[in-house]
């Protein structure tokens, strides 16, 4: 056996709102939602390799009733690796809300942090080339 991808279904208020943010600021394209037109309670967006479900809090608590007590969020973070994270950042710092800035980490790569509408923690990074 051997484990294809990853795409987290995240549960928020909002999914217009939360597919609006990744696709305008994040460059993200919608892949599909549900229904397909008007008010949503899924939906999908990708970039490269990277995927996000998005499901409202209401329909995801209906499927998985073990939620019922469980408010959207979480701590926990995502880290995305990227290619020209400089350009990256420069393009989304002024349009959301950055809460570490570009960086050096001390293993040697370049990051920085956002916190997305509905407060999930977004972490880029990118190796430099030798």
């Amino acid at each position: 056996m051997k484990m294809e991808s990853l795409t987290p279904n995240i549960m928020v208020k909002d999914v217009n709102a939360t597919l609006n943010y990744y696709t305008s600021i994040l460059d993200f394209k919608i892949v599909d939602t549900n229904p397909e037109t008007g008010v949503f309670e899924w939906g999908y967006v990708q970039s490269g390799n990277v995927g996000f479900m998005f499901q409202e809090e209401k329909s995801l608590k209906a499927e998985y009733p073990e939620f019922q007590n469980i408010n959207p969020g979480g701590a926990l973070t995502f880290y995305i690796r990227v290619n020209h994270i400089t350009q990256l950042y420069n393009n989304i710092k002024d349009k959301t809300t950055v809460i570490k800035p570009m960086n050096t980490t001390f293993y040697g790569t370049y990051e920085f942090a956002i916190k997305d509408l509905n407060g999930h923690i977004l972490t880029f990074s990118e190796t430099p080339s030798v």
